[in-house]
């Protein structure tokens, strides 16, 4: 005889999804907490940026960005690898819930691509604001780019 699965509402679905974004700050906060407190010269400049956790809390993503660049993702990987343990026992400590996701951590290439776009803005006004002085300077009327 075949079961019968049980099938979620919208409002559990909402509800599941509010406690897993909850858990997921909360999570966030306990790394970025620790993490002050060590003394790692690896971990200079390191922020936390947001932290992802599955349904069942089995594993947590990491996600975080420094200042010292793409360069330094490896070492910095390495080093809070080395202290994923220690994170996951004060995770233990203080989230009152049943488990511990096993975390893993990633750059977050969110905030370098937010970069890369504001820099080709950048490049963009410079380039526009030039144009604009040379067109002033001839007495011609500025190039403006076609219109799609």
């Amino acid at each position: 005889m075949a079961r019968n699965r049980r099938r979620t509402s919208d409002a559990q679905d909402r509800r599941r999804h509010e406690r897993t974004a909850r858990l997921s700050e909360t999570l966030r906060e306990v790394i970025a907490d620790e993490l002050a407190k060590l003394d790692d010269d690896r971990l200079t400049m390191v922020t936390i940026t947001a932290v992802d956790v599955d349904s069942e809390m089995n594993h947590g993503t990491v996600y975080f960005d420094s200042l010292q660049g793409v360069e330094a993702d490896e070492k910095i990987v390495d080093a809070l690898n080395e202290y994923r343990k220690r994170l996951q026992h004060e995770i233990a400590l203080q989230v009152r819930s049943r488990r511990t996701p096993v975390l893993q951590f990633k750059p977050d290439e969110t905030m370098r691509a937010a970069a890369r776009i504001d820099a080709v803005l950048r490049e963009d006004a410079a380039r526009r604001a030039t144009n604009a002085t040379l067109a002033n300077e001839s007495g011609a009327t500025p190039l403006r780019p076609a219109d799609d």
